[in-house]
């Protein structure tokens, strides 16, 4: 992998991923752009605790784009865009409309694929390596941030989900804290170390998902279940066999072995629900420990954390979604109407050739 940093017009940093060690990556972004100003500010609830991300600059990204002005394609004549190069493997940027910014963290852009028509589950098991080997190092890169405690790094597809530019890509969050769904982990995590005399959660439940039914797929170094009580319709979970808390942590086995698995899992979701349907919108998120203190969690260390991604649909049935209603929104009290175990076994029998 050869990595190469530049900086666009208006001064955010620019980074291109390449196969080839002999890329030359000098295109110098020819657009007339001022200098970024964002207006992000992180306020924290008092009766939840947790935290908001104010972004009102937000409010005028760029909304659904035609294709001939996708801002995600590399740059061909007087069409310039994010991307000032003609070709890209793999690019990476700072956002131009930040949830977070400066002291409040930092928001990336990922662009996986030059190719804009085509999706995650498109690449090659090359192509979505350089990816893992992209996600690895900004993970190492935003961690030395001052104001960064922890990574994520996650995929939005699909208009149903949101997503706002169709070509391929995914982003990157570098929060000044602790996210409360890792939070809600750690706690859990430290618990059952205290109840249990020293045994750690994780390997709990990846042990109890090996010995079930709702294994969608397992391999050498990666184990792919439904978990037991799966917030969302078709819902799987990835974790490396041998435990690490976050993507630095991988051994060469690991990286080589996850572009086929991730690869095969996002084929499998488009199949879910048959020929003929349009592809299957999905979150795919990557769970590490953070990088700060973790001294509030009683008793437990980063090592105690396991590295894991979740790949997720809204989508319930043909053409109908799973909304967040009432008792969702309202009350974080989650219905599934689709049994896991089911979930699970659709997700074997529409295993690719």
């Amino acid at each position: 992998m050869k990595k190469t940093s530049t900086r666009l017009a208006d001064g955010r940093e620019l980074i291109y991923y390449d196969s080839r060690d002999d890329t030359v990556r000098d295109a110098v972004d020819r657009r007339p752009l001022d200098r970024t100003v964002t207006t992000s500010e992180v306020r924290r609830d008092p009766l939840l605790g947790d935290a908001v991300a104010i972004a009102s600059h937000r409010q005028g990204r760029i909304y659904h784009p035609p294709a001939d002005e996708c801002p995600l394609c590399p740059s061909e004549g007087d069409r310039l865009s994010e991307i000032p190069d003609s070709s890209y493997d793999v690019a990476v940027f700072e956002n131009r409309f930040p949830s977070l910014a400066g002291d409040s963290g930092r928001c990336e852009v990922v662009c996986f694929t030059s190719n804009h028509d085509a999706s995650f589950a498109d690449l090659t098991e090359e192509q979505a390596a350089l990816v893992l080997e992209a996600w690895t190092d900004r993970t190492a890169e935003l961690s030395h941030l001052p104001s960064v405690e922890q990574v994520f790094c996650f995929e939005n597809r699909g208009a149903e989900i949101g997503v706002t530019l169709g070509h391929p890509h995914g982003q990157i969050y570098a929060y000044p804290f602790t996210t409360p769904r890792t939070a809600l982990m750690l706690r859990s995590l430290a618990a059952h170390k205290e109840a249990t005399g020293g045994e750690n959660l994780f390997d709990a439940v990846l042990e109890r998902e090996l010995a079930d039914e709702r294994v969608v797929l397992e391999t050498e170094h990666w184990v792919g279940f439904v978990p037991f009580s799966a917030h969302w319709p078709y819902e799987v979970h990835l974790y490396p066999r041998r435990r690490v808390p976050d993507l630095l942590g991988l051994d060469e086995a690991a990286r080589t072995e996850f572009p086929q698995v991730y690869l095969e899992l996002l084929r499998r979701f488009d199949r879910i629900f048959g020929e003929g349907e349009p592809p299957t919108p999905y979150i795919s998120a990557w769970h590490q420990a953070p990088f700060g203190t973790l001294e509030e969690f009683d008793g437990v260390v980063r090592e105690d954390f396991a590295l894991h991604l979740e790949l997720f649909t809204i989508r319930r049935t043909s053409g109908k979604l799973k909304f967040l209603a009432g008792s969702e929104s309202g009350m974080n009290v989650f219905i599934n109407d689709v049994p896991p175990e089911t979930a699970a076994q659709r997700l074997r029998e529409v295993a690719s050739s």
